[in-house]
């Protein structure tokens, strides 16, 4: 008996649905070639943000600047010019955010939060640029490390000139303080010291990619016999190699400014004695008027304290003595008492004091200044600040900034309102004392390369800069003092900070810093330093090495535009 099976009525087995789309976690496919998800480029970004600022003071591991560069270039290549954008902003937040925070310890959060916007703004032009380069990179390899060198050169020289005068805190160069790299400035200045550093970052970033293209090779091979294990064939190796070559390339870029002869231009004028005064700022259960009153008193103390030194014989007569930025927040020249105290410390050290001080000018306008406060002849001297701090000194569009400022939070408009409006300053960057010529740098002046250049052409023999970091922390003074120990390598000076609260200190030609006080105390410093007329390198060539590095940028941009415009053509 046989059994009729109807297939038709027979259950078929239902087709297994098609199983779903793995998203890719860190690479994905992109029409240049094989990039970073976008999730793995932002915590790329913010990872490589983050190692930026261990690079700077106070932390100073310098050999992480060029790590993050080489990440940030890893985490914008072949995106688009929106991704670029986004992922070099984020890169700038996570930066300029920690590395900032210092500025919101006075003023609060909103300004902190708008300034790092601001800066991440150009990171965010950075990113956009290289990415817009990446058919040109990979096109050309060799092209790599020596765009991004550029590319970071011209973003920081944007920074360094909008908005508002520009900002330079955070460029590469200010990294490198305690770095060999560091002698570089001596023969470019900051520029061309930014441009090293972002020049190893992009050999680390070529090592990297040649090392993933081994490594990815070598997975998709079969695997070798074991009897040839031993020797791989010479397509195996070359990824290695040129990894190798483009680490040691990286190395190299970073040591070789230890060649450089910075000792032909250290300073072999006369020595003069100066003395610093960190006079300290009392901090709780004083008005604002005593506050600046006892300041100024302290300042003078520490002075007449030093005098009783000398008379006794317990220190060496100074030939000067460097007050501070805002030493005398009172008038000097207006109010009779601080002119009688200034003159009493004066004349009780037998020198002059060189100090920063407010001056209120008959026009109803104020200035920063540095006065130099002879022991007989009283103010004899003054520089005033050429570079004032937007919406910290002065406000730009202050009609227009105070409303929408208002609209965010009432307390920041009556904050921009209560802004001083200091003057820039027309007269040239020194001070005279006597037979000697300092900078009349004050505060963050030190950070622009223009600002300081000029006062050494203008004669500057000793690179002094008067600082005021009460409203700060240590990280923001240890930050500036690491621009003093550079631009002393970059002119070929000696060097001094005075602080109000420190990190006061001198450095000298090498960038070797002594002396470097402690935050928040009472102190007072004093050495022989060495007055210099010569001229470094860096001196003489001034905007060139930045101008001509800036000028490659540009080129290098246009002609990734135009090779991706031909491929572009050529897919129509």
């Amino acid at each position: 008996m046989s059994t009729v099976i109807d297939r038709e009525a027979a259950p078929t087995p239902e087709a297994a649905p098609p199983a779903p789309k793995r998203r890719p976690l860190l690479l994905t496919d992109s029409p240049l070639g094989r990039r970073l998800t976008l999730p793995a480029a932002l915590v790329l970004a913010i990872a490589s943000g983050l190692l930026a600022v261990l690079a700077f003071p106070p932390y100073g591991a310098w050999p992480l600047a060029a790590v993050s560069v080489a990440g940030f270039g890893a985490a914008v290549h072949r995106r688009r010019l929106r991704g670029g954008l986004g992922v070099g902003f984020v890169y700038g937040m996570a930066f300029f955010l920690p590395l900032l925070a210092w500025s919101s310890t006075q003023v609060g959060q909103w300004p902190w939060l708008f300034l790092c916007g601001l800066e991440a703004l150009a990171t965010g032009l950075l990113g956009m640029g290289l990415a817009a380069c990446s058919r040109l990179i990979d096109t050309h390899r060799w092209t790599w490390a020596p765009l991004t060198g550029v590319a970071w050169v011209a973003e920081e020289a944007l920074r360094a000139r909008q908005p508002f005068g520009g900002f330079t805190w955070g460029n590469l160069a200010f990294s490198q303080a305690d770095s060999p790299t560091a002698a570089a400035i001596w023969l470019g200045g900051a520029p061309f010291l930014s441009f090293l550093v972002a020049l190893s970052g992009g050999f680390l970033l070529a090592a990297g990619f040649a090392l993933a293209v081994h490594l990815h090779g070598s997975q998709a091979s079969p695997r070798l016999p074991a009897s040839r294990e031993s020797a791989p064939p010479p397509r195996r190796t070359a990824g290695i190699r040129r990894a190798a070559a483009f680490t040691a390339a990286a190395a190299l870029t970073a040591l070789a400014p230890l060649a450089l002869p910075i000792d032909a231009t250290a300073p072999d004028g006369e020595q003069i004695n100066v003395a610093v005064v960190q006079g300290n700022v009392p901090r709780l259960g004083l008005s604002f008027n005593e506050q600046r009153r006892a300041v100024l008193d302290n300042h003078v103390q520490a002075t007449l304290d030093l005098a009783d030194a000398v008379n006794e014989g317990r220190a060496d007569r100074p030939d000067l003595v460097m007050w501070p930025e805002n030493a005398s927040d009172i008038d000097p020249l207006a109010n009779e008492d601080a002119y009688d105290r200034i003159s009493q410390a004066a004349a009780a050290i037998g020198a002059p004091i060189v100090l920063g001080g407010i001056v209120h000018k008959d026009d109803g306008t104020r200035a920063n200044m540095t006065i130099v406060w002879d022991p007989e002849d009283g103010p004899v001297y003054m520089y005033s600040k050429r570079h004032p701090v937007p919406f910290a000194e002065y406000v730009p569009y202050k009609a227009f900034f105070s409303t929408v400022a208002g609209w965010i939070d009432p307390r920041m408009s009556e904050g921009l309102d209560n802004v001083a409006g200091f003057e820039h300053g027309q007269n040239a960057g020194i001070v005279e004392v006597g037979d000697y010529t300092l900078s009349g740098l004050i505060c963050f002046e030190i950070a622009f390369d223009a600002e300081t250049r000029a006062s050494v052409l203008d004669g500057a023999q000793l690179m002094a800069v008067g600082t005021n970091n009460a409203t700060f922390d240590a990280n923001e003074a240890k930050q500036q003092l690491a621009m003093v120990q550079l631009r002393s390598i970059e002119h070929g000076r000696d060097g001094l900070m005075a602080s109000t609260v420190g990190v006061s200190g001198f450095t000298d030609h090498t960038g070797e810093v002594f002396q470097a006080t402690e935050f928040n105390t009472a102190a007072v410093i004093q050495s022989d330093l060495t007055l210099s007329d010569r001229s470094t390198p860096a001196s003489t060539v001034g905007i060139l090495p930045e101008a001509v590095l800036t000028g490659a940028a540009l080129v290098a941009l246009a002609c990734a535009f135009l090779i991706n415009l031909k491929h572009r053509r050529s897919q129509t």
